[in-house]
C-alpha cells in the first residue's frame, strides 16, 4: 500500500474516532480546520441545527494581499484571527476545537493560536 493512502487512513480515523466525542452546541459550536497543501480553511459548526455559522480561508479576500504565502504559519495564524472576529461579531464566545484529525502541530496549532489571542474561548 502507497505511504501517502496509509497517512490519509490514519489521518481519517483519528478524525471519527474525535469526532464521536466532539460536538458543536448553540453554546460551544465546534470549530474544524482543514489543511490543503495550498490553503488552510476554518469554520465554525453548529451541529445540533447542521448549520454554519462563520468560515475563513487563506483565499479570503479580506486576507488576499495582506500574506505572503497562504500554505505557511503566518497565513493560518491571520486565518484563526479572522474566523474569531467573525464569531464573535455572530455572538459566539466559546467554541470546541476540532482538529480534523490533524496533529495539533504547526499551522494547525498557528490557526488556534491566532484564535485564542483575539478572544477565543476554547
Amino acid at each position: 500500500m502507497d505511504k501517502n493512502i496509509r497517512k490519509r487512513q490514519a489521518r481519517l480515523k483519528r478524525k471519527f474516532r474525535v469526532r464521536k466525542k466532539i460536538i458543536g452546541t448553540q453554546e460551544r459550536p465546534r470549530l474544524t480546520v482543514y489543511r490543503s497543501l495550498k490553503h488552510i480553511y476554518a469554520q465554525i459548526i453548529i451541529d445540533t441545527e447542521g448549520r454554519t455559522v462563520c468560515q475563513a480561508s487563506s483565499m479570503d479576500k479580506d486576507l488576499r494581499g495582506k500574506l505572503k504565502g497562504t500554505s505557511n504559519k503566518e497565513a493560518a495564524k491571520a486565518v484563526g484571527a479572522l474566523v474569531a472576529e467573525r464569531a464573535q461579531a455572530a455572538n459566539i464566545q466559546q467554541v470546541v476545537f476540532d482538529r480534523n484529525g490533524y496533529l495539533y502541530h504547526g499551522r494547525v496549532k498557528a490557526l488556534a493560536d491566532g484564535a485564542r489571542e483575539k478572544g477565543l474561548i476554547f
